[in-house]
C-alpha cells in the first residue's frame, strides 16, 4: 500500500482517482492545486504524486518542477485534457521534460494508471 497525493482544481476527479486508488489498496491525500499539494507535502511524504497540469493559483508544471528541486527520487505522473491554446499532449511532453515519470491524457484509463502506478511503485 502505497501513500498517493492527488493534486487536481476538479473535484469530481479528485474523488473518482481517490476511490479508484483506494479501491486497489492505497491511501490518497488531496490537494486542489499546487501550492495545496506544497503545503501537504511539509507534513507527509507520499510515495507518489498525481498532478494535473492546468490548475489554479500554482499549476502542475511549476508544482514538478518545484518538487524536482526538493526531491529528485518522488514518482510524479503528469496528467492534462489540454487547453484552447495548447493540447494536452503537448503539456504532457512538457511535464516530463520538467520531471514527470509517466504522463496521461485525461480522461485516463483506470487500467493504465494503475500499471503505471504499480511499475513506478515497484
Amino acid at each position: 500500500m502505497a501513500k498517493i497525493l492527488i493534486v487536481d482544481d476538479d473535484p469530481v476527479i479528485r474523488e473518482m482517482l481517490s476511490l479508484t486508488l483506494t479501491d486497489e489498496g492505497h491511501e490518497t491525500i488531496v490537494a486542489g492545486n499546487g501550492n495545496e499539494a506544497l503545503t501537504t507535502i511539509e507534513t507527509t511524504t507520499p510515495d507518489l504524486i498525481i498532478t494535473d497540469i492546468i490548475m489554479p493559483e500554482k499549476e502542475g508544471l511549476q508544482l514538478i518542477r518545484e518538487l524536482r528541486k526538493k526531491n529528485k527520487d518522488i514518482k510524479i505522473i503528469a496528467m492534462s485534457g489540454g487547453t484552447p491554446m495548447m493540447d494536452g499532449e503537448q503539456l504532457l511532453q512538457i511535464s516530463t521534460m520538467f520531471g514527470a515519470n509517466r504522463s496521461f491524457t485525461k480522461p485516463v484509463e483506470r487500467i493504465e494508471l494503475v500499471a503505471a502506478i504499480n511499475e513506478l511503485l515497484n
